[in-house]
């Protein structure tokens, strides 16, 4: 059965661009942020009530202009977890590169015992480079613009990629991302995995200094941890030599984790490696080959999943009464996001015409009920995934309307995407 996830985008309001420029810097506007946010917790609560699987926070910092406005995602993880009965809870996702591992490791715990297991995890690996940076600063941690790095790979045209133009820095942005993130998932899991650990890298020793470990530990000193604490915690010269992270997961071993990616088969291949559900934020026709690649991968290490399972694909979701209605409606609401973040970054959107080639990129689905139903329909033939995330730009995006897209999907689209992930899989076992 297909799981819908509702992704909180909080996008403080402006009536154009115009009225955005004159209330610079509108990400600081306390009023509008609260209100946007109250909005946004209507939507959660509206979820749980009518069936859905899940929602979504966001992790980005420092939108000045109040286009995603999203800077703890763990917290709000705690409020929604406090207000609802039956959703699931997460982020999509944390960007890992830029935190702490140990302490969101810790943070995911903590939120998994008060959702009572309802939590998921999400991880992304950032692309805006206004932020990325300087708050991922001490572990060198740069922002990186993927596919970059898989598209370098000769293997790729296996999967019907083209090569783009890419730069050095590019490449050498991406590697060092990969890297740092890669790391940094390992420590996260170990902490949950672990009762207790040792870890040397290339960002890190735990516990530190990690030759001889910590030789100041009181309670070492005093026979307590080495009693009381984890076994391996203390050796026999009463020094501190592994890490004891506390809590562990309401989940065992730990909450589902999901995966962001916008078309990098390496990303792909982690995921799977890990057991973790891939999120595409692509088109169909290039999540199709990498949802293969995905269960290829999963395949050689053990893993045999069906068709589409434990995958995630990303839409832009607008549905009114015609197509051209929706069509109209994007132009109204949302011209100023798609020509001024998206189209400005190079990302889903081309600035000359940001509406246009953001309706033809295949990641939004949008005209008349019946009309968006078909596109997911033929997208889902492509890949039957188990899960569908949408995004709604609310406020920016006025409240109604959000609330009746939401139950436009639930009532009338899972249902005929139920079936065809149904038939992919029955069919597939043929």
């Amino acid at each position: 059965m297909l799981k819908t996830i509702v992704e909180c985008y909080p996008v403080l309001p402006a009536k154009d661009e115009e009225a955005r420029a004159a209330a610079r810097p509108l990400g600081r506007n306390s009023q509008a942020y609260h209100d946007t946010l109250k909005g946004w917790h209507q939507i959660i609560r509206h979820a749980d009530k009518t069936g859905w699987w899940g929602a979504a926070a966001i992790e980005h910092h420092w939108h000045s202009e109040g286009y995603e406005v999203g800077p703890s995602p763990g917290v709000m993880n705690a409020y929604w977890a406090a207000m609802t009965e039956n959703l699931h809870i997460g982020q999509l996702g944390y960007v890992l590169g830029t935190h702490n591992p140990i302490r969101v490791a810790e943070e995911v715990a903590v939120l998994d015992h008060l959702s009572e297991g309802r939590l998921f995890v999400g991880l992304a690996r950032g692309y805006q480079s206004r932020w990325t940076g300087s708050l991922g600063q001490h572990f060198g941690a740069r922002a990186t613009k993927s596919p970059a790095a898989g598209l370098a790979n000769d293997a790729v045209a296996d999967a019907g990629f083209a090569q783009t133009n890419i730069n050095k820095k590019d490449m050498s942005d991406d590697v060092v991302n990969r890297e740092i993130f890669e790391e940094h998932v390992e420590i996260m899991l170990k902490c949950w995995k672990e009762e207790s650990f040792r870890h040397k890298g290339k960002n890190w020793q735990i516990p530190f200094p990690y030759e001889g470990g910590v030789d100041d530990w009181p309670l070492a000193k005093a026979g307590v941890t080495g009693k009381m604490g984890a076994p391996r915690e203390i050796d026999a010269n009463l020094n501190l030599v592994e890490a004891c992270v506390t809590p562990s997961p309401f989940q065992k071993p730990h909450p589902p984790v999901f995966l962001s990616g916008s078309g990098s088969p390496e990303t792909i291949e982690f995921a799977a490696r890990n057991d973790f559900n891939p999120v595409y934020f692509c088109n169909a026709q290039t999540a199709g080959p990498l949802s293969t690649r995905y269960r290829d991968t999963a395949r050689a290490c053990g893993r045999d999943y069906k068709i589409g399972e434990k995958q995630a694909v990303v839409r832009w979701v607008y549905i009114d009464k015609t197509d051209e209605s929706a069509e109209k409606f994007v132009r109204e609401y949302e011209t100023d996001i798609w020509k001024n973040l998206y189209g400005a970054m190079g990302r889903r959107a081309g600035s000359d015409d940001p509406v246009g080639s953001t309706l033809a990129s295949g990641l939004v689905a949008y005209g008349s009920l019946e009309t968006v139903r078909k596109q997911l329909i033929d997208q889902w033939n492509i890949l039957p995934a188990d899960y569908l995330v949408t995004i709604f730009h609310y406020a920016q995006a006025p409240l109604d309307w959000v609330l009746a897209n939401m139950d436009a999907i639930n009532t009338h689209i899972k249902p005929a995407l139920d079936e065809v992930i149904h038939r992919s899989r029955r069919a597939a076992a043929a």
